[in-house]
């Protein structure tokens, strides 16, 4: 097992109720991910990329049982020999739509999903949507991982469950909008420092009807610092990672052994 990843950032427009687009979008920037100097071990792709927030529609363009998404992404991971964390997906099961996460390795098996558990009230999630009921933990080449969506960053709890659970790693597709950017950024260098891994940030840019997203999509070290950051225009963003700094941080300031857990309940 490699300790180092290069990971690419799709940090995309996304065209709101318009999945045909979406979807064509992607997919010219896949091939464009691994088509520079540097390929990337693993890809990493915006929440909600194929329909936007068109809530009020997500029940008809939701993404049934996400067979569309599974086969684009499983096809090009094979093909590609890349990892996949597939942003998340308005994903159709039954009557209900879950915003979903699937995860897939270099032979295009479908390894991992997680269902975003905090549903945004101030965007109308909990009326369309159903919230997930397990934590995102699996392994990315036998290393720990964690998954969360978006507003999932503002709840400590989760993220410190992962890293409890091991993982070095924590994967983080967004819809992030204006004027918050300022919270994004703290939040997520946040998440890094006190559970002292990385944390990789996908989000996505443009206007969805009157809301503007920023993107600055981000890479961050179990320092809290800052490898990679997008602006506020699509692009590709990459930086490689080594595993090993994880263990020489967590040896260095001993926050797990440290942990007053008894104290801590409500």
């Amino acid at each position: 097992m490699s300790n180092q990843l290069t990971i690419t950032l799709l940090q995309m427009d996304i065209k709101i109720g318009e999945p045909e687009i979406n979807y064509t979008t992607l997919a010219n920037l896949l091939e464009e991910a691994v088509s520079v100097p540097i390929k990337p071990d693993v890809i990493v792709i915006p929440e909600m990329w194929n329909t936007g927030y068109a809530l009020d529609r997500v029940h008809i363009l939701a993404d049934s049982n996400g067979e569309r998404t599974k086969s684009l992404l499983s096809t090009f991971a094979r093909d590609h020999q890349v990892h996949i964390i597939g942003g998340s997906v308005a994903d159709k099961r039954g009557q209900d739509v879950y915003n979903t996460i699937y995860v897939f390795d270099r032979e295009g098996q479908l390894t991992a999903d997680y269902s975003k558990i905090h549903l945004f009230r101030l965007m109308d999630e909990h009326e369309y949507l159903v919230a997930g009921e397990e934590v995102g933990s699996f392994e990315i080449e036998g290393v720990p991982a964690g998954m969360m969506i978006c507003y999932d960053i503002r709840f400590p709890e989760l993220s410190r469950k992962l890293a409890l659970n091991g993982a070095k790693i924590l994967f983080v597709p967004a819809q992030w909008p204006h004027p918050r950017l300022h919270h994004w950024r703290t939040l997520l260098m946040a998440r890094a420092i006190e559970n002292q891994m990385y944390v990789v940030s996908c989000n996505r840019v443009g206007t969805s009807g009157s809301t503007d997203f920023f993107g600055h999509s981000m890479i961050i070290d179990p320092w809290g610092e800052v490898l990679a950051e997008g602006g506020e225009e699509p692009a590709l963003i990459q930086a490689q990672i080594d595993l090993d700094l994880v263990e020489q941080v967590r040896s260095k300031i001993p926050v797990f052994g440290d942990r007053k857990p008894h104290l801590y309940q409500d």
